[in-house]
């Protein structure tokens, strides 16, 4: 369900053409990163988090790493992970395949900084084995999200 979710999100945002599907597993970034044959840092990791006001999601660089002090700035509370079991009900998608888009209701998307050092970027599409190729612009566009600096760039 989540694929088809994405795959009608971007249709309606004029972004059909942008949805890569792979043979291969996109689950990780390096992994993701040799399905496109791009740098790592191009992927945009979609990071969930569960927060008091629920769930979050924040896209960061492919090799950026959670700064908890700017994390804990930023949001008023520690950072902690959704455990794997439970990202698809809260975000509507699978562990490896957690994107920005066709979240449910509630689900509350940031854009973090690092981003920045990459355009376009490709975040993952609801599945393990696909991405969305997407500029920022159009990433900002789609999501309605607010940029935030969580992260250090690794």
């Amino acid at each position: 369900m989540s694929v088809e979710a994405v795959r009608r999100f971007l249709a309606g945002h004029g972004l059909a053409g942008a949805y890569r599907s792979f043979e291969r597993s996109s689950a990780t970034v390096e992994l993701a990163a040799a399905a496109l044959g791009c740098e790592p840092g191009r992927i945009a990791k979609s990071l969930t988090f569960v927060t008091r006001g629920g769930p979050v999601i924040v896209v960061v660089m492919g090799t950026a790493r959670v700064d908890n002090r700017k994390f804990k700035d930023q949001f008023g509370e520690k950072a902690s992970f959704a455990r794997p079991d439970e990202l698809e009900n809260l975000v509507g998608h699978p562990m490896g395949g957690v994107c920005p888009f066709a979240a449910p209701p509630g689900v509350r998307v940031f854009l973090d900084e690092s981003l920045r050092l990459f355009d376009p970027v490709y975040p993952a599409a609801g599945a393990t084995n696909n991405a969305v190729e997407i500029s920022l612009a159009d990433l900002e566009r789609v999501t309605g999200a607010s940029w935030v600096d969580i992260c250090t760039i690794a």
